[in-house]
């Protein structure tokens, strides 16, 4: 596992209650937001968000955060670039084959957003520091592409009671939800365990559905962050890409759930 130091200017205070003049400039069309503003834009300065994987999901998601606002990103992956992730995964180029994604995308994301802090962490989800890791932060967004990791991040959830963003794609198509500890059912209630040592199955991958569920995963995240009722929290927003539509279902705790299920 490698950790990288935190990258960045220093964030402001959000305390304070005063965003400089810069903060202003860069963010003045998300000022006229009347459920943003100067308050709301405080809280997105002031927030940590956890990013699991640095895929199509995980590498848009964070690029919309950074962009938006938010003051730290802690990120998270242990792969390297590849040719084949270069369809969907926006933070990366040509020039960034073999190169190990979390470096370049810190490089990407201060480049794009020099006052976010960016901490990064090279290895795999299921390792025990993760949880570590997750320490402070409000919400933890899914970029993962397999259950075992999955799994992993819902009983950090659970156990830090932080918000988990769910997000996965499947060729045209994806969905969304959120767990809330306390208020929704959990992961495990809808995907039940089937061990940690299943082989991993690569599946279809077309960058635009990739876009459309982490543009919804970052305003789900954008919401809480200001404060917002989540909207995902108890359903399941599926999108169905050949047909451009979109479709919910209700998802309920399960009560025999191990993790979060009452006795």
């Amino acid at each position: 596992m490698t950790r990288r130091p935190k990258s960045g200017r220093k964030r402001p205070n959000r305390l304070s209650g005063v965003l400089t003049k810069d903060q202003k400039d860069r963010f003045s069309r998300q000022l006229l937001i009347p459920e943003i503003g100067e308050s709301g834009q405080e809280e997105l300065s002031g927030s940590m968000v956890m990013i699991a994987g640095l895929g199509g999901l995980g590498s848009i998601s964070s690029y919309y955060l950074a962009a938006a606002g938010v003051g730290h990103l802690k990120i998270i992956d242990r792969d390297c670039v590849a040719l084949d992730n270069l369809n969907r995964q926006i933070l990366y180029g040509t020039e960034d084959l073999g190169r190990i994604k979390i470096d370049s995308a810190i490089k990407k994301l201060n480049n794009l957003n020099p006052g976010c802090l960016i901490e990064a962490l090279h290895t795999d989800i299921l390792n025990e520091q993760v949880s570590d890791f997750a320490e402070g932060c409000r919400v933890i967004i899914d970029g993962t592409d397999n259950l075992p990791a999955r799994q992993a991040l819902n009983r950090i959830c659970l156990e830090k009671q932080i918000p988990f963003i769910y997000g996965g794609i499947d060729g045209w198509n994806g969905m969304a939800t959120t767990f809330i500890p306390g208020k929704t059912g959990c992961l495990s209630c809808i995907f039940p365990s089937q061990g940690t040592d299943e082989k991993h199955k690569p599946t279809g991958a077309l960058g635009p559905a990739a876009g459309v569920i982490a543009s919804i995963q970052s305003l789900e995240a954008i919401m809480i962050l200001i404060g917002m009722e989540s909207r995902l929290a108890g359903r399941m927003l599926r999108f169905l890409g050949r047909e451009l539509e979109l479709r919910e279902t209700r998802i309920e705790r399960n009560p025999l759930c191990p993790l979060c299920g009452s006795k």
